[in-house]
């Protein structure tokens, strides 16, 4: 599929759920199993592409997150670009953690963890491995965030990252993650589905399946005061030895 594609499917589902802010997965653009796609439509900040997707959301007045293949200079990066609902570049990040294959092969990794106020929320934005990482999500949970956005390509054999591990990042650093995953096959990899919205009591506020779909949930805010009210996980250094 080719990148016009991807973005017009994604304006159909727009127009058809309004949602005031969509997650796509990881390598969205280009796809994820694709590395002469990555090579192909690795692009600037300012691309064509990701103009395409800022005009999207724009024009659907609809925040889009969407990951892409960054070239700058010499370097390609993982990365992923947040865009507010009038088309302008809030956030971005480049992914921190490669798992062993082509990833760590073809990117540099990234060096940040940001932090960025939107709609009244503090979000961060990580990228598949990232959030597996215990202490990269407790680096966003530090530095105030409420909601963590996390586009992904997991494959089917790593069920237990989807079910269990994103609702105890969720849980133990009383915050939303909000999980974006590819479905289907590609390039001879199949992929979970399974993307999530799960809330910072640990339990899914939505959850699809293995195909195709557009989940939605709201964030609610008193749910993280609530939660953080009541769990002692950033609370004050324990005396152990």
């Amino acid at each position: 599929m080719t990148p016009e594609a991807r973005i017009a499917a994604l304006e159909a589902a727009i127009a058809a759920d309004r949602p005031d802010l969509v997650v796509c997965p990881e390598l969205f653009l280009s796809g994820y199993a694709a590395p002469a796609d990555i090579a192909c439509y690795a692009q600037g900040r300012d691309g064509p592409l990701l103009q395409s997707v800022a005009a999207l959301a724009r024009a659907r007045s609809c925040a889009i997150v969407c990951g892409y293949p960054e070239r700058d200079g010499g370097a390609l990066y993982n990365a992923a670009a947040f865009f507010g609902a009038d088309g302008t570049l809030v956030a971005h990040h480049r992914k921190l953690a490669f798992p062993s294959g082509f990833e760590s092969d073809t990117f540099s990794p990234g060096n940040r963890v940001e932090v960025f106020a939107y709609g009244g929320i503090r979000f961060a934005l990580l990228i598949c491995c990232d959030s597996e990482i215990p202490e990269t999500v407790r680096l966003a949970r530090r530095k105030g965030a409420d909601a963590v956005l996390v586009p992904t390509a997991l494959t089917a054999n790593w069920p237990g990252v989807a079910q269990k591990l994103i609702p105890t990042r969720a849980f133990e650093n009383c915050l939303w993650v909000l999980y974006a995953n590819h479905a289907g096959s590609e390039g001879g990899l199949t992929y979970l589905g399974q993307s999530c919205i799960v809330g910072p009591d640990g339990e899914d506020a939505a959850r699809a399946g293995a195909g195709q779909a557009l989940i939605a949930a709201e964030i609610d805010l008193a749910s993280v005061a609530r939660a953080r009210s009541r769990l002692p996980y950033l609370g004050s250094d324990l005396a152990i030895s």
